[in-house]
């Protein structure tokens, strides 16, 4: 009985805060025995909390009415306090208020929710973009506006990993963005559908072979963030990690001059490769 108290209270004090108080203060990674989502560190992902913030108290309030509902039922008319029970077929009230009531508790939902998808689906303020390209099974990466060079971004093995980094998370070379920085993300991929997720920025978007998605996002504050393919892509799936860095912006414009002299063009060979065979 205790524990079950315990368990109870466990949940309303859990109701009662919102997402972003619960999240925990290690932006970028997952945590163990953390509740909700990761810290949001965009405004994409703070709309997100709020929304499923609302849902959070629509759904509960449902439950509980629809709960008192049945428990009024069965002590109501019981049949030792309801020996003959009524024959009514129809109530013009009850139907009227069935139907109503759920049509505005959707459009509640549904505004925001379009809101929400329509603000993240992309940027038409552009700063910076990126191209991410799926494959089996590690993404490869493409700056068309920093010099048009592309690397590829492989997980470290685990014999590899140096203290603080993180395993099956981390990655030879690093997705880096400016912070404060409107960054225009397009995904594609070269051989199977994969997904491009970064939780703590609130993105999710399929990278389709033949095809560009885009969506957008921009890092409120500098740090390593971490994120995974969401989609089912074959055996490795759960091995292609996602690392983004966020750098000044001072920081960034010295990482991509240096960037262009370390990776190779698209579509042309790497410098190290020129210079060698001159």
């Amino acid at each position: 009985m205790h524990a079950m108290l315990g368990l109870f209270t466990m949940l309303v004090s859990a109701m009662a805060m919102p997402a972003a108080a619960l999240a925990e203060t290690v932006y970028g990674q997952p945590a163990p025995w953390k509740l909700n989502f990761q810290a949001a560190a965009s405004p994409v992902m703070h709309d997100i909390v709020r929304f499923h913030d609302l849902l959070l108290w629509i759904i509960t309030l449902i439950t509980i009415f629809v709960l008192a509902l049945l428990v009024y039922v069965m002590v109501r008319f019981r049949a030792s306090a309801n020996p003959v029970p009524s024959k009514t077929s129809h109530h013009t009230l009850v139907e009227v208020v069935w139907t109503v009531v759920p049509i505005l508790i959707l459009v509640v939902i549904a505004v925001p929710s379009f809101k929400l998808l329509y603000f993240a689906d992309k940027t038409k303020e552009a700063e910076l973009t990126i191209k991410a390209i799926g494959k089996q099974w590690f993404w490869s990466y493409e700056y068309p506006d920093n010099g048009n060079f592309t690397f590829d971004a492989i997980m470290t093995a685990d014999k590899d990993l140096k203290p603080g980094q993180l395993r099956l998370l981390d990655t030879d070379n690093s997705v880096v963005v400016p912070v404060n920085t409107n960054v225009r993300l397009l995904t594609t991929a070269a051989d199977v559908i994969h997904a491009w997720a970064m939780p703590a920025f609130g993105v999710k978007k399929d990278a389709v072979p033949g095809r560009l998605n885009e969506t957008w996002f921009r890092a409120e504050r500098e740090g390593t963030f971490y994120g995974q393919c969401s989609e089912i892509c074959g055996a490795y799936h759960g091995f292609m990690p996602i690392k983004v860095e966020v750098v000044s912006k001072e920081a960034f414009a010295k990482w991509a001059e240096e960037a262009k002299q370390k990776y190779a063009q698209v579509g042309g060979p790497s410098p190290r490769l020129a210079s060698a065979q001159q």
